[in-house]
């Protein structure tokens, strides 16, 4: 403390270093997006010709050449629809394999679980010519199901991971109670169990989300016009007049709403799912 600041009986405000450091960090994570958000509200000559930190001629143009074109919104409305699709073919999947890998033991079980594993370890391009091959053979290219179903080998391991070590804070007593009470294993499942393990299924289905809605590599091998992503539609600002910046900006910034929307409503089960579960 100053020796002015004695006199007038006056304390100097401190400062709490974690607070700054904290303040740091999230305007080195918002920049990006800040500035993705701006650019997408320029136009091209703005964006190439000057620097600006924000829009001297606002325009919404670039918002509505993808809202209004065909060949730009059934970009993302594709990703909706496989992302969709593997979350719940994976968690349909995942669900049981899960319950049975942390209720039994049987021959063989953690080898099983660690080649589920090895499927999450292994790069998608690796099965990018298999599953092209495939799908051409049996009429599946290009189609929604197709895109879904390959992102199922790399979601359900994880998927199977994340809710095995939920399931396997839950007692056996709860099991054995309910089939005492006359409880089936479907009833009991989907009434007991299921609402048990919701901050499982809860971050899960974040992941799964997160993963699928993200990948490009096979969703853009696996499709070509009918359901292409998003992501590939992307390719298209580059043509003979160079790059259409601020449509791309405005792309981007469609593409991470759905992600911010997924986290808002699944905040609660994320946080207790983080603190209690194999995350």
């Amino acid at each position: 403390m100053s020796d002015r600041a004695k006199k007038s009986g006056m304390a100097l405000p401190k400062i709490n270093g974690s607070a700054v450091v904290m303040g740091l960090y999230l305007l080195f994570l918002l920049l990006p997006i800040y500035w993705l958000l701006t650019m997408s509200l320029k136009t091209n000559s703005e964006i190439l010709n000057s620097f600006t930190l924000w829009p001297q001629n606002l325009t919404f143009d670039n918002y509505m050449t993808i809202l209004t074109d065909p060949s730009w919104y059934t970009g993302y409305l594709n990703s909706m629809a496989y992302v969709v699709m593997n979350m719940v073919i994976s968690l349909a999947v995942a669900l049981p394999a899960a319950y049975a890998f942390s209720r039994y033991t049987f021959l063989g079980d953690k080898h099983l679980f660690f080649w589920l594993l090895t499927n999450r370890m292994a790069p998608p391009a690796v099965f990018a010519l298999p599953f092209f091959q495939l799908y051409s053979s049996i009429g599946l290219f290009d189609t929604h199901i197709a895109v879904a179903l390959a992102h199922a080998l790399f979601n359900v391991p994880l998927a199977v991971w994340i809710l095995e070590g939920f399931m396997r804070g839950v007692p056996k007593e709860i099991d054995e109670t309910a089939y005492i009470d006359g409880y089936s294993f479907p009833r009991f499942f989907i009434r007991i169990f299921t609402p048990l393990v919701a901050s499982g299924i809860g971050v899960t289905a974040f992941f799964l989300f997160m993963f699928s809605w993200v990948e490009l590599l096979l969703s853009r091998t696996l499709t070509s016009v009918n359901a292409k992503p998003i992501a590939a539609t992307m390719t298209r600002t580059v043509g003979a007049a160079g790059i259409d910046w601020g449509v791309l900006a405005a792309a981007g910034i469609l593409t991470i709403i759905p992600g911010a929307l997924v986290i808002y409503f699944v905040r609660n089960y994320i946080a207790k799912g983080f603190a209690l579960g194999r995350v």
